[in-house]
């Protein structure tokens, strides 16, 4: 597992820096989660709520986001929803990470326009590589 974990963190290095938008409410989770995408080569902005979301896009420009659903504020979903109503911010790759383990809470999401979805706990390799790969598919 650590050798994987480095191998994929030397592809990475050899990469531009990609940025990361974490939107989290867990700071244990939001921490952990950062710090990681960090080592492997992110550049991360992340939020504890939805409040500041749309001005922290503007600023940031992220070039995917990960999502939780339960967040202090505002529901996940809606802002989903919020998302892919605007037209410049649809095209940003969102990856729901959640606790809700429900097939109809993750068939929601994904017709809410994310394109992914993890349950919490992460397989953090998996979710690398899923990163990656939606990364790439932004690039063509």
């Amino acid at each position: 597992m650590t050798v994987r974990l480095l191998t994929i963190n030397q592809q990475l290095e050899s990469q531009q820096t990609r940025r990361v938008l974490l939107i989290e409410d867990n700071d244990v989770n939001r921490m952990l989660l950062s710090d990681y995408l960090g080592y492997c080569g992110y550049d991360v902005q992340s939020l504890s709520n939805g409040a500041t979301l749309f001005s922290t896009i503007e600023k940031f420009q992220p070039e995917l986001m990960l999502l939780d659903l339960k967040l202090p504020d505002i529901d996940g979903f809606l802002l989903l929803e919020q998302i892919q109503q605007k037209s410049d911010l649809s095209k940003i790759p969102v990856i729901v990470v959640s606790a809700f383990a429900f097939k109809a809470d993750q068939e929601r999401a994904m017709n809410l326009g994310a394109c992914r979805y993890f349950v919490k706990p992460v397989n953090l390799t998996e979710l690398i590589l899923t990163i990656e790969a939606e990364l790439a598919n932004k690039r063509l």
